[in-house]
């Protein structure tokens, strides 16, 4: 089946969008004007439209019109109803760039298109609506509301994964009709189509910008990547080992490894590696001399637990979630991990091992993850019941020999009594093209320019994939891969923010610069965020670090310890 946007239609759009760019930018129409019949795009339907005023909160937003609808609706193959829902927010005063907010996690709800995709953090508490872009938000394709799946329970958010077009769009052809709906929009409105466009976005959204920069590299000038999970499927089984590694020290996960466990590892690694980088400052710069230096089993007990050492059975759990799932043969079935300082903060704890009230106490992995691996990244997929302990209970008898390879599988199967043919598998719809030998032609060839930051502490995709990805793409490159793409490690930080860490940065200031200007980001400044309430006390509220191009990392070289200045990227 060919997306419903795909082919002619699509072309149609771009044609729209085209012969408005020719014109003279005038006036926007008055907010209200915006109808379905004024926008006159196949396949779209515009619900609303309505003008904000200026919202003089922080951070403080523009007069600008949110526009609201919907594009290829359709009954799926699953037999339920399904469409693209969008905001796009454009302000009265435009600076003539498009930003494509991508969002994370299962998606299915609209976020505020504002530009900062839920991480304000990674745009320097300036979203980008307030610079003055329009800005674009969708919810890939499916509505996690949907009526029609409220027997789900907690899997309702994951159910449109019985439908092969939705998860297409989730994966990525979603991204491609709004990337042209959304640049069409703005032609109509402004007169003139985007000057420059951008994608940014963490998490899934992370996913979703090194996805169409493989796909699409040509739809935008630049490419923000967060804590990018593009190896999803792959991630998911890691889901399933955390949660048979740490029954392994309790049956009942949430028990695993107590708070002060988990920040008795973190002391433990900062004792062995805070040093490495020439000042004890509560960070790990050198995270792979880290990985020789901490030794897990230097924390075992004696003798009894006590709440001054892990127990034998945590250090063998927390060993062989770090190792990566593996199959019986010893296959890499996804990747290992990094131990740092950063793996005591609550961000780290809500999704390995507890903390998510709503769901009995249960990590994000172990529910959601849950939901995910068995709707939409096997085939055929696997409805499992909308409770917590159901969900945990596929997670904890999935079997990497039987189950791991349905993340690779595609055909035909019965689900809930119809046929439904799968004709992609989860790794071909999540993943880029090019994941196993990344180049980026089609990047380096249109001029476009990527970022990609990652958290040294999250606990839902591996830094040391990300890392390993990058450097797969700098051999393709010849060494040269920084001249398009550059990656940066946040010491500390967990999964898209928080933890001990200055978490707070201006990627999409850096993008900008580097695409429109051609300064490209030797280092980016980060802050302590002020919402950040994990922050040791001992360090000053206004530190601030570089962030160095991998491999490098920030050295003290001298001076005040809590200034970029005083550290070289090295």
């Amino acid at each position: 089946m060919r997306h419903a946007l795909a082919g002619t239609a699509l072309a149609a759009i771009l044609l729209v969008a085209g012969t408005a760019a020719s014109q003279t930018a005038g006036a926007p129409p008055a907010c209200d004007a915006v109808t379905t019949a004024m926008v006159g795009l196949p396949n779209v339907v515009i619900l609303s439209s309505a003008l904000a005023a200026e919202d003089k909160s922080l951070p403080p937003l523009p007069p600008h019109c949110v526009v609201r609808g919907t594009a290829n609706q359709r009954v799926g193959a699953d037999g339920k109803p399904y469409a693209i829902g969008f905001e796009m927010r454009l302000p009265v005063n435009w600076n003539g760039r498009f930003l494509h907010q991508v969002n994370g996690g299962n998606e299915g709800v609209v976020i505020p298109a504002l530009g900062d995709a839920r991480n304000p953090q990674a745009t320097g508490y300036n979203p980008a609506l307030a610079r003055g872009f329009a800005v674009l938000s969708g919810d890939g394709g499916h509505a996690d509301k949907d009526p029609a799946n409220a027997d789900k329970g907690l899997a309702a958010g994951a159910a449109f994964g019985l439908d092969p077009q939705a998860r297409r769009d989730y994966g990525y052809a979603a991204d491609t009709t709004m990337a042209a709906v959304g640049k069409a929009l703005i032609a109509k409105f402004y007169g003139v189509g985007p000057q420059h466009s951008y994608m940014f976005g963490c998490s899934n959204g992370g996913r979703h910008a090194m996805v169409t920069a493989s796909r699409a590299p040509d739809s935008y000038d630049g490419f923000v990547a967060i804590a990018p999970g593009f190896n999803l499927p792959k991630a998911a089984v890691q889901h399933a080992w955390d949660v048979q590694s740490f029954r392994g020290v309790n049956p009942d996960i949430r028990k695993s490894f107590s708070a002060a466990d988990m920040t008795l590892v973190a002391q433990g690694v900062l004792n062995a590696c805070d040093r490495l980088d020439g000042l004890a400052d509560g960070l790990v710069s050198d995270l792979r001399a880290c990985q020789k230096s901490f030794d897990l089993a230097s924390l075992q007990c004696a003798g009894e637990k006590t709440d001054h050492c892990l127990s034998g059975a945590q250090v063998t759990a927390l060993k062989r979630a770090f190792a990566g799932p593996v199959n019986s043969k010893g296959e890499a079935l996804y990747s290992d991990w990094s131990f740092d300082g950063g793996m005591g903060a609550k961000n780290w704890r809500s999704w390995k091992v507890e903390g998510i009230p709503a769901w009995d106490g249960y990590p994000v992995i172990a529910v959601q993850g849950a939901a995910s691996l068995s709707h939409i990244f096997t085939t055929p997929p696997t409805p499992v019941a909308g409770t917590p302990t159901a969900l945990v209970d596929f997670l904890a008898h999935f079997d990497f020999d039987r189950d791991a390879p349905k993340i690779h599988a595609k055909g035909p199967a019965m689900v809930d009594g119809r046929t439904i043919d799968y004709t992609e598998s989860a790794m071909e719809f999540m993943t880029p093209p090019d994941v196993a030998n990344p180049t980026l032609a089609g990047l380096t060839a249109s001029g476009g320019k990527m970022i990609v930051v990652h958290g040294q502490s999250d606990a839902v995709f591996s830094i040391n994939d990300t890392a390993r990805w990058y450097e797969a793409l700098n051999a393709n490159s010849k060494g040269d891969a920084a001249a398009f793409a550059r990656f940066f490690a946040v010491p500390g930080m967990s999964h898209c923010r928080g933890g001990p860490a200055t978490d707070a940065y201006d990627a999409l200031g850096a993008i900008v610069d580097w695409a429109e200007h051609g300064k490209a980001p030797d280092r980016i400044i980060a802050t302590v965020s002020e919402k950040n309430d994990e922050v040791p006390l001992a360090w000053s509220k206004t530190r601030t670090r570089p962030l160095c191009v991998w491999p490098k990392l920030a050295r003290y070289v001298g001076g005040d310890p809590e200034r970029a200045e005083s550290f070289d990227c090295q």
